[in-house]
């Protein structure tokens, strides 16, 4: 089962000729168009696997170039994307019938495989394409603890077309041990919060800020809404650059505030590290697209990085956590007076409000394994000043243990918990 695997994602630029370029291009093209022959075929009929595969297979396969094996994972494809649409439905939004515009196209152990010289084959409308992977120069890049591990298999993966290279996304799997199961049991927790003001807090009061992010991305914005309303092939050009510069300019933001979460993690002990769900993000947070697509880059940055190191990542669910009290579990829509203070109505307890749901976010994770059956008492949340367990217990870091300063004081209390 899926649960029963830890999943990674390594990204690599291709180096390709002219040759492959134009035969990834049209692979590329085809897939777009299998993937939504088969999504109106099945649109209002069905949105399994095993009933859009016989419904929309043959189609796809006389009507576009792809191979057998790619028509069979583009009916895939648009199963996955109907079934989105069917969720987001029930939840009460809108949700209309799906349009592939992105220029990917899903490989699996059948249309890729991975060489040890540090090339790739892929399957095309044509023939197979062999590329070299552009890997950094340095032995110990992230990707090589996943290409050159023999616990680590290759899953399903993305080809991604950006500004004019191609990046493919390798996917990776090993079964989890028997202490990544339990780790929330036994171990000690960090709580992340996401937001807009701050980009990321944790439960030990680490406040990386968002203001710089947030002020750029709207700066992109204004840039891309002019040039879209110019409409011209020149503008469309300088259109593309603005977004490359764009991604280019989140992943780096991301980058270090990975770093910084992982860093954190560690100082502290760590062996979780803990999320709210990303489902609906957007939603909670009123970000923009560039804020929701920065928290799923820096996710996955966190898990990969942490994963180097021994530290699991997970997501617990994002409900009422920027309305309960760290302090005393009471839960209002009044405690969180604005986007940034939080005071409780009950106890009168008052922090950030991000930090307040930090420590909310990492100790949800440590219920859910306190409350497991094979449960041993011993999990515990990371805090600035100690450690604390669900039923209050306290433990203060040992004399001669300095936190790291954090980008914006928090309001003292006579609590040791805080």
């Amino acid at each position: 089962m899926a649960d029963d695997y830890v999943r990674r994602t390594a990204i690599t630029r291709l180096s390709v000729d002219d040759e492959q370029r134009e035969l990834l291009e049209e692979t590329i093209s085809e897939w777009k168009r299998g993937c939504q022959l088969a999504t109106d075929m099945a649109w209002g009929k069905c949105n399994a696997k095993s009933d859009v595969q016989p419904l929309a297979y043959d189609d796809v396969r006389e009507q576009t170039d792809l191979g057998s094996q790619h028509a069979i994972l583009a009916t895939h494809q648009a199963a996955q994307a109907i079934t989105g649409c069917l969720e987001r439905h029930s939840n009460g939004k809108q949700a209309s019938k799906p349009t592939f515009t992105a220029p990917t196209v899903t490989y699996d152990t059948r249309t890729m495989t991975l060489f040890d010289d540090d090339t790739v084959s892929l399957s095309t409308t044509e023939s197979r394409v062999r590329c070299e992977l552009a890997l950094p120069e340095a032995e110990d890049g992230y990707q090589r603890q996943y290409l050159d591990a023999d616990e680590w298999s290759v899953t399903e993966s993305t080809l991604t077309a950006r500004d004019g290279d191609y990046f493919l996304h390798i996917g990776f799997r090993r079964p989890k041990t028997d202490t990544e199961q339990d780790t929330a049991e036994d171990g000690t927790v960090l709580g992340v919060d996401l937001g807009i003001e701050n980009l990321a807090v944790t439960s030990t009061a680490r406040f990386i800020s968002g203001r710089e992010l947030s002020h750029n991305l709207r700066e992109f914005e204004k840039v891309r809404a002019g040039l879209q309303q110019t409409g011209t092939r020149s503008a469309h050009r300088t259109l593309e650059q603005s977004s490359g510069r764009e991604r280019r300019y989140v992943r780096d933001v991301v980058h270090q505030a990975s770093n910084a979460i992982v860093d954190e993690a560690l100082r502290y002990e760590c062996d979780v590290i803990a999320f709210e769900d990303l489902t609906d993000i957007r939603d909670r947070t009123g970000a923009s697209w560039g804020h929701k697509w920065a928290f799923r880059t820096l996710y996955e940055q966190v898990a990969y990085k942490a994963e180097a190191v021994g530290i699991s990542v997970k997501q617990v669910g994002s409900a009422y956590t920027s309305q309960r009290c760290a302090e005393c579990g009471f839960t209002a829509d009044e405690n969180r007076r604005t986007r940034t203070d939080f005071r409780c109505v009950k106890c009168e307890s008052e922090a950030n409000a991000d930090y307040n749901a930090a420590k909310n976010i990492g100790m949800r994770y440590v219920r859910r394994g306190q409350q497991s059956s094979r449960r041993t008492g011993d999990s515990q949340l990371a805090l600035k000043s100690g450690t604390v367990t669900p039923s209050g217990g306290f433990t203060a870091h040992p004399d001669g243990f300095e936190a790291e300063l954090t980008d914006k004081p928090l309001p003292q209390r006579a609590n040791p918990s805080g």
